[in-house]
């Protein structure tokens, strides 16, 4: 089914009102609501709220919450094409080893090694297949730390297609929560989740950053990676430093080499220490600890 998408602009205040009014009337559908910087100079945020089905209806709940806020607001319309976007066959690409991790497609099954932690991710609708250089580096670093932590439980925020929680799951034994803010790419993770065997251990929610009840839930974690963008990772800081254990690992990663100094001061305001840089393909991966 096609998915809209509703849109309209805000200034930072009103749109951290409006998101939070959407996301307790809009908890029960559990409908995708986001809310991106457009202009940080000139105080633009844009919100957005994903439905499918009846839009109408879910247009003229949105304009009755907004009319309760005393605002009004040109609410536009996007529909989203039905086509795969981001999906790429794995076909002609190689398999990618990172320690002991070997990420591939159906059509290299022969080549896994014995001992090796082989994650099969096929050609679907979410980023994350293990050949960008942070997903591979994010591979390298859990390695690590689960082996000299052992985390009991962890959190994969952006999960993509899941590789990293997989890769937690296969690597631990833990239980693993995976998010991700699109709803296509929650339903390929879970998918990703069977077919590597490790569904029972992994949990798959559309959850824009930490706006979910799971949240209450499952905190705090021992262990949290989140393979995102630089600037929502700074963003996150505050609660990140809610949702982990003291004690607790971040790996983080989706940040260039000339961004990971701004990272690593935004995380140490909030009390976490720097451990490991990783540096990978012009990306890094940083390992800190609350």
């Amino acid at each position: 089914m096609a998915q809209t998408r509703l849109h309209f602009t805000a200034g930072k205040i009103e749109a951290d009102r409006i998101f939070a009014a959407l996301d307790a009337a809009f908890e029960d559908e559990g409908l995708p609501l986001a809310v991106l910087e457009v202009d940080e100079d000139r105080d633009i945020h844009e919100v957005s709220l994903y439905a499918d089905g009846d839009v109408d209806a879910v247009e003229a709940r949105l304009k009755d919450i907004l009319a309760g806020l005393a605002l009004t607001k040109p609410i536009e319309r996007e529909t989203l094409p039905e086509i795969d976007w981001v999906a790429r066959s794995l076909e002609g690409l190689k398999p990618v080893r990172a320690g002991r991790f070997f990420v591939h497609g159906a059509h290299d099954r022969d080549r896994r090694h014995s001992g090796d932690l082989a994650i099969e991710i096929e050609a679907g609708l979410a980023f994350g297949t293990g050949h960008h250089g942070t997903t591979a580096g994010c591979l390298e670093m859990l390695e690590k730390v689960v082996r000299r932590e052992r985390p009991r439980n962890a959190l994969d925020l952006g999960t993509g297609s899941a590789v990293l929680a997989i890769a937690l799951a296969r690597l631990a034994h833990i239980p693993v929560l995976a998010t991700d803010i699109d709803p296509v790419a929650v339903k390929v993770a879970a998918a990703n989740a069977r077919l590597n065997h490790v569904k029972a251990l992994v949990e798959t929610v559309t959850a824009p950053g930490f706006h979910h009840p799971i949240f209450g839930r499952r905190a705090p974690f021992d262990l949290i990676v989140a393979n995102i963008l630089a600037r929502p990772l700074m963003r996150l800081a505050p609660e990140m430093a809610k949702h982990v254990r003291l004690g607790g690992s971040l790996v983080l990663s989706g940040i260039l080499d000339r961004q990971r100094d701004a990272v690593v001061s935004a995380y140490v305001g909030q009390s976490f220490r720097h451990v490991r840089t990783l540096h990978r393909e012009g990306w890094v991966t940083i390992h800190l600890k609350r």
